[in-house]
């Protein structure tokens, strides 16, 4: 049966990407596998007036349950409406590898899905791209695609390398694709281990610094498809706060390095008008977690340890929006 997500009371991302451009701001995209991160993510948006996408990959799918989920992004619009009434989100199908994933997720409601053929030949790319497009626009729900391949692990994406995006290449998939969106890979890696230690430099703290990100082939892609609507994945800071919390607490991440928030907010003052935030959310709940656990060892309440979680989320979230992304207080601008 289809469900339209405008029933759902969602947006697709046409809109927003457009004011970000012209603002020289980016749409945060937030992953979420839970209800203690679906609530942080519409409180802390709601709270800094930021649109926002929210973005589900086929692992947390299978995790949640894609009819629970439907009513879970129908609960969040209503819940939405009582907290900041003019906001509005988009659900994203993040990193769908098959045009039959897309297509599933159109018809539950969905209002935008990627699909990622990356790891394809590029004509074999083109082909499957165009496919999901095909299908997808005549619902109004918008497509992001992908060219270059991120290295690193999160949910079901594994790359052993990175390979960069070739501008020369953009035009030709945009052209005979019709996508809304491109992901594209310019030093930006999935999960908490973005960079080998080899790879970094230590400043005079110590601390691991990453090699910065290309921001020169970001430069020729947006000459090539000027005004086209550029997608960062990979861009958790994983934040040492709460890396060291973790190990502080019994964990053990080992050269645990992310990409510099600097870094993020030039990149979204360009043509990266979405930066996708997965491993940054995991990290704060899972430092929440062991932290108010191993404060109180008796506790065995899940709401005791996932509430604090939760709260920690939600402002990691209102700052990301506000310092990093540059998207607070545009809510009412796009949506008022």
């Amino acid at each position: 049966m289809m469900t339209s997500y405008k029933e759902l009371g969602l947006v697709n991302t046409k809109g927003m990407f457009k004011k970000a451009m012209a603002g020289q701001y980016a749409i945060p995209a937030y992953n979420f596998n839970n209800l203690e991160q679906l609530q942080a993510i519409i409180l802390g948006c709601a709270e800094s007036d930021s649109p926002f996408i929210l973005q589900v990959s086929s692992g947390a799918r299978k995790y949640a349950n894609q009819t629970l989920l439907r009513y879970m992004a129908q609960g969040a619009a209503e819940l939405l409406k009582e907290l900041n009434p003019h906001l509005r989100f988009t659900l994203h199908l993040d990193h769908g590898d098959t045009f039959e994933l897309c297509q599933s997720c159109v018809e539950a409601g969905f209002s935008s899905v990627m699909i990622d053929g990356s790891h394809l030949r590029f004509d074999d790319n083109i082909t499957l791209t165009k496919k999901v497009v095909e299908y997808a626009h005549p619902y109004d729900v918008t497509v992001e695609g992908e060219l270059g391949v991120l290295a690193g692990i999160e949910d079901d994406v594994e790359a052993a390398k990175s390979i960069y995006t070739q501008p020369d290449d953009v035009e030709e998939f945009v052209g005979k694709t019709g996508v809304d969106s491109l992901a594209i890979s310019i030093g930006t890696s999935h999960g908490a281990y973005k960079f080998k230690p080899e790879q970094c430099t230590r400043n005079e703290q110590g601390v691991l610094v990453p090699p910065p990100l290309r921001f020169d082939i970001l430069k020729e892609i947006e000459k090539r498809i000027p005004g086209f609507p550029i997608v960062l994945h990979g861009a958790s800071s994983v934040l040492p706060k709460y890396v060291e919390i973790i190990n502080h607490h019994g964990g053990s991440l080992k050269a645990a390095v992310g990409i510099p928030e600097e870094q993020i907010r030039q990149a979204a003052r360009s043509a990266v008008c979405k930066v996708n935030i997965d491993s940054d959310g995991r990290l704060v709940v899972t430092a929440m977690v062991r932290k108010t656990l191993a404060e109180n060892p008796a506790e065995f309440d899940p709401r005791k340890y996932l509430g604090p979680a939760r709260e920690e989320l939600k402002q990691m979230i209102i700052e990301k929006n506000k310092n990093v992304l540059g998207s607070a207080g545009k809510g009412k601008e796009i949506f008022g």
